[in-house]
């Protein structure tokens, strides 16, 4: 009778919890399409697709919008570069200083973002003849925090890696790049592909520390914060919608690739000498 109960009280209780997680999203997009003639789109007033026809109709927006993929970008090729080559030096070597490496990479994901914020801000000011509070800053600072979450699930998916199939390409005459670029590299592409992702979302969505060492220079978030004081045009909400289909999409592409990625590697040389 209780595994019946849990058989049916666990989908249940994950549907109504994604539920809660995506129905404030739905909002967003529903009030995409929301015909209001108030500066502030908080009343529905009735269905109509004329804001969709030119979305980035509104001063600034795209201008912030274009800063805000280009410090995402930059800083998550950085981020996942590093964050990858770390991953794999902790995860394979032992080596002095790997206690306190450990310790100092979850210290960002533990510190609050406005401590973070205010601590990266006293560097830079310190710093100032050589950093000037701008683009570069906010990339250093995106870049700081996201090497975390990167070096986090690069690492959760080397731990559980096959490392005789390193070993087989070697003997058969692979030096160690050909090996990591024919074989490490894809088998755990999926997991930096995710950890890409992670990175990236979370510097287009950075609000806290973007806005402690931005100077003049405005992302997509600071500007949605200063456009809500004024006014909340319904563009606002189709940009944050575009955002978000573009990352369930590229979010479904990773999932699919890693499920193929498992597969591949669940397969042993004597099933594969089977099925031949």
């Amino acid at each position: 009778m209780g595994r019946k109960v849990l058989h049916w009280t666990l989908p249940v209780y994950s549907a109504l919890a994604i539920l809660y997680l995506i129905f404030p999203i739905g909002i967003i997009i529903w009030f995409s399409f929301n015909n209001t003639h108030s500066r502030f789109n908080f009343v529905w007033q009735g269905f109509t697709l004329k804001h969709w026809k030119d979305p980035f109709q509104v001063p600034g927006l795209l201008d912030a919008l274009k800063v805000s993929i280009e410090v995402a970008a930059i800083s998550t090729i950085i981020a996942t570069t590093l964050g990858t080559m770390m991953a794999l030096a902790m995860v394979r070597y032992q080596f002095r200083g790997r206690g306190p490496l450990n310790f100092f990479i979850f210290l960002p994901l533990a510190t609050p973002e406005i401590v973070l914020g205010a601590s990266l801000l006293s560097l830079f000011l310190f710093a100032s003849r050589i950093f000037s509070l701008g683009f570069e800053t906010i990339v250093i600072a995106h870049v700081m925090f996201n090497i975390s979450f990167v070096v986090v699930v690069v690492r959760s998916r080397l731990i559980g890696f096959d490392r005789s199939l390193e070993e087989a390409a070697q003997d058969l005459g692979a030096n160690a790049w050909t090996t990591f670029r024919l074989v490490t590299l894809p088998l755990i592409a999926p997991g930096v592909l995710s950890a890409g992702l992670l990175a990236f979302a979370l510097s287009i969505d950075d609000f806290v520390i973007t806005n402690f060492n931005s100077g003049s220079t405005v992302t997509y978030p600071l500007f949605i914060w200063g456009a809500a004081r004024v006014s909340i045009p319904p563009e606002v909400n189709i940009v944050a919608t575009m955002i978000f289909v573009f990352t369930v999409g590229i979010a479904i592409i990773t999932v699919l690739q890693q499920r193929r990625a498992e597969k591949m590697a669940s397969v042993r040389p004597e099933q594969e000498a089977i099925a031949v």
